[in-house]
């Protein structure tokens, strides 16, 4: 029996949005499906037709998901671009020192959890705000406003991140920051870009050069954080400090940065970042393998030219 994919098609720059469909639309007619306000149709097709010139159903398979998830995430930046508040004092929830919340955190998590399982019921899900809600071998993994002191205030630094997992394994991101008009995308081998353009990890070779982001977290004793910001300044390296750690990693992988550091950071901060940086070249420390998957951990990202010595001077590791 032919399996069937559906394209989803939106308006979009005119981009065609591929997705695999559940086991129950298997033998089911073409269908087409328009919204009233025609900004979404839906198509199936015989698979057997699409990947016909592919030799990996499985890559071909991650490629349709990430055409879905980046048209997903795009109406999710507008849902959030039309909650951000104006520039002035923080608006939203404190939950504690320089952590908030917004009414846009949960809507823009509950438009993307929705979307993802209608479009992809047999894959697992996981939010920021309402954690895990759905089990399955590939897991959607979403932070709906990274840098939401920076969204509070109507500043621009800020993003939607979505990653793919594939059991322990990150293998696709979309990180979009509607207020810069910034896209990332990266699937495992296939690259990572900006804005449909290739990006790479910084050349430099020198801390001295290098520009260095770390992020504040109350979690982290003072005295901890000190230590390593006085390491990175003792290296040479400037330092900076943003507000959205998906940014500063998806600053990373784009060159704009040569490094990040995050004592403490969650998975949902860094989902969509990984695959960018992986495919950017730059080098990642463990965070998976020592924890990230079930809990809070420290990560370093940096450019291959300076990971070694960011690494011997903060004394986190690489490997």
């Amino acid at each position: 029996m032919a399996s069937l994919i559906t394209t989803y098609l939106s308006r979009h720059g005119g981009l065609v949005r591929n997705m695999s469909v559940s086991e129950t639309l298997r033998n089911s007619p073409v269908l087409n499906f328009r919204r009233s306000h025609g900004a979404v149709m839906y198509r199936q097709y015989h698979l057997p037709d699409l990947f016909r010139s592919l030799k990996n159903p499985m890559s071909a398979s991650l490629e349709c998901r990430l055409e879905a998830a980046r048209a997903v995430v795009s109406d999710a930046a507008r849902l959030a671009m039309s909650m951000r508040p104006p520039p002035g004092g923080p608006a939203g929830t404190q939950k504690s020192a320089q952590d908030w919340l917004t009414e846009a955190d949960g809507a823009v998590e509950a438009f993307i959890s929705q979307r993802m399982s209608l479009l992809f019921p047999e894959d697992g899900f996981q939010g920021e705000e309402q954690g895990q809600t759905r089990q399955g071998g590939l897991r959607w993994v979403v932070d709906p406003i990274d840098g939401t002191s920076n969204f509070a205030r109507g500043r621009n630094r800020w993003c939607v991140s979505l990653g793919l997992l594939e059991g322990d394994r990150p293998v696709a991101g979309i990180i979009q920051a509607p207020a810069l008009n910034e896209t990332y995308t990266a699937m495992i081998g296939k690259g990572a870009f900006l804005n449909g353009r290739r990006i790479h990890a910084s050349p430099v070779t020198d801390t001295r050069s290098a520009m260095i982001e770390m992020g504040w977290s109350n979690r982290v004793p003072m005295p901890v954080f000190l230590e390593k910001m006085e390491a990175v300044v003792a290296s040479g390296a400037m330092p900076r400090s943003g507000g959205s750690g998906a940014m500063a990693l998806a600053d990373v992988a784009s060159g704009r940065l040569d490094g990040y550091i995050e004592i403490v950071i969650n998975l949902w901060d860094v989902a969509g970042a990984l695959p960018l940086l992986k495919e950017a070249g730059a080098v990642v420390s463990p965070f998976l393998r020592d924890g990230g998957l079930t809990g809070p951990g420290t990560i370093l990202a940096a450019a291959p030219g300076v990971a070694e010595a960011v690494s011997a001077a903060t004394g986190i590791p690489l490997a």
